[in-house]
C-alpha cells in the first residue's frame, strides 16, 4: 500500500478518536478534538498532493480518500448541530449531496461499456477545505471557551460566524453536487 492510500486509512481511524473526545467532558477534550480533527483534515491534503506530485492515483485513493473525508466532516457536522454551530438543513443539504455523488460514482464504477472511476472535481476539493475550516472555527470557539480563554459573548460571535460559514459552505455543497450529477446524467439514465 503506498503512503496516500495510508495517509487516507489513517484519516479513518482518526474519526473515532475524534467523536471519543467530543464526548469526554474536560475542559482540555475539545481542544483535543480540534486537533485530531485538525491533524485528520491536513492528511486529506497531503495524500492528494502526494499522490499527484509521484504519480500514484489508485482507484483506492479515488474511492476511499472522499469517503474518508465524508465520514470525518459528517460526524463533526451532526456534532455541531447537537451543540447548535450547524443548522439542520445544512446538515441535510451536505448528505443528499455526499449520498447522491457516492451513488454516481457506484453507477460509474459499474458501468458496462467500461468502469468509470469519477474522482473529486476542484470545486468539491474546494468545498471540502471550506467545510474543514468551518469546523475547525467551530471547534475551535468551544476549545477556547472550555478552557476559559474566551467568555460567552465571544463565544457567541464565534458561533454566529461558524453558523454564515456553514451555510455557505452549504452553497458550495449545492453547487459541487450539480458538478457531478449534471455531466453524469446519462450514466443515470442509461443504468440497469
Amino acid at each position: 500500500m503506498n503512503l496516500p492510500n495510508k495517509l487516507t486509512l489513517m484519516r479513518f481511524l482518526l474519526v473515532p478518536v475524534f467523536m471519543l473526545f467530543m464526548y469526554i467532558d474536560n475542559p482540555y477534550s475539545m481542544l483535543i478534538a480540534l486537533i485530531v480533527f485538525a491533524v485528520a483534515s491536513f492528511t486529506d491534503f497531503l495524500d492528494g498532493n502526494i499522490a499527484r506530485k509521484y504519480n500514484i492515483v489508485t482507484d483506492f485513493g479515488k474511492f476511499m480518500d472522499p469517503l474518508a473525508d465524508k465520514l470525518l466532516t459528517t460526524v463533526a457536522l451532526i456534532y455541531l448541530c447537537k451543540i447548535g454551530l450547524c443548522h439542520e438543513i445544512v446538515l441535510c443539504i451536505v448528505l443528499a449531496r455526499e449520498f447522491a455523488v457516492s451513488g454516481i460514482r457506484m453507477i460509474a464504477a459499474a458501468n458496462p461499456a467500461g468502469s468509470k472511476v469519477i474522482a473529486a472535481g476542484l470545486m468539491g476539493k474546494a468545498k471540502t477545505v471550506f467545510q474543514m475550516f468551518a469546523i475547525m472555527l467551530g471547534l475551535g470557539g468551544l476549545a477556547l471557551y472550555n478552557l476559559g480563554i474566551i467568555n460567552a459573548a465571544a463565544l457567541g460571535t464565534v458561533s454566529l460566524v461558524t453558523g454564515v460559514l456553514m451555510w455557505i459552505m452549504a452553497a458550495l455543497t449545492v453547487v459541487s453536487g450539480m458538478q457531478y450529477i449534471l455531466p453524469n446524467l446519462d450514466l443515470i439514465r442509461n443504468a440497469k
